[in-house]
């Protein structure tokens, strides 16, 4: 998405704190979203933000802390919490999660999440688990993903916090992945001032991977509309 848009707009990539390999310990949300708005800042003049699963909260917090850093944002299927805590009521899963890991299966922990908290299919959770559990590189970063969900509990329900926002948000999702991304979906928008609901047909959650252009367009559209020249800015 970022060699996409880079054609037309001054690009920022953030190396995620909560994953970066010399974070030390685990760290909270609103760490992350201090992380993001140095960045913001650097620009120079306010920018359009994109946020992912977890990152979409951080992008979420980010805009309440300081809105006047940013544009607009793009926020993809985000990992908020609308309810019951997303390990599960006790953060059982987050408990069973860990167990795997201190028993040397991290496959098996990334399982648990995948199938319980992300609520894919179980076939699908053991292949994801059992693929990324073959990477090195990967493999190190499961307990990083299990350290963001419980950031995510954490940080509770923003829901009220999220009504502050008033740049314009596009809340975007798939129409193919688990139900209750989208039910997150709804509860933010049925807060935010000035949300717009966007659906990519056929997308999962995976969609800024596997159709970046079609994730990519929809930041494009926006940054267009709250931009004047639509150049020279940042994203």
């Amino acid at each position: 998405m970022a060699a996409i848009l880079s054609s037309r707009f001054r690009v920022l990539r953030l190396d995620r704190l909560q994953y970066r390999a010399d974070r030390g310990a685990p760290v909270r949300v609103e760490q992350e979203a201090e992380d993001v708005l140095r960045l913001a800042r650097s620009a120079g003049e306010p920018v359009v933000l994109y946020g992912h699963s977890s990152g979409g909260v951080v992008a979420l917090e980010a805009l309440v802390a300081a809105p006047d850093a940013f544009a607009g944002a793009v926020i993809f299927e985000p990992a908020a919490v609308i309810g019951a805590p997303l390990s599960g009521e006790g953060g059982e899963v987050l408990r069973r999660a860990r167990a795997a890991m201190a028993s040397g299966r991290p496959g098996k922990a990334l399982r648990i999440f995948m199938r319980d908290t992300v609520e894919l299919p179980d076939w699908q959770a053991r292949l994801v688990g059992a693929i990324i559990a073959l990477v090195p590189h990967y493999r190190r970063l499961i307990p990083r993903q299990l350290d963001d969900l419980e950031a995510m509990d954490r940080l509770g329900v923003r829901l009220d916090a999220y009504a502050t926002i008033k740049v314009p948000v596009v809340l975007l999702g798939g129409d193919h992945g688990p139900a209750h991304l989208s039910e997150r979906l709804d509860a933010i928008q049925r807060v935010l001032p000035n949300g717009e609901r966007v659906v990519l047909p056929g997308a999962d959650h995976g969609a800024d991977l596997k159709r970046p252009a079609a994730v990519a367009r929809v930041i494009r559209e926006l940054a267009e509309k709250v931009f004047a020249d639509g150049v020279g800015k940042a994203g």
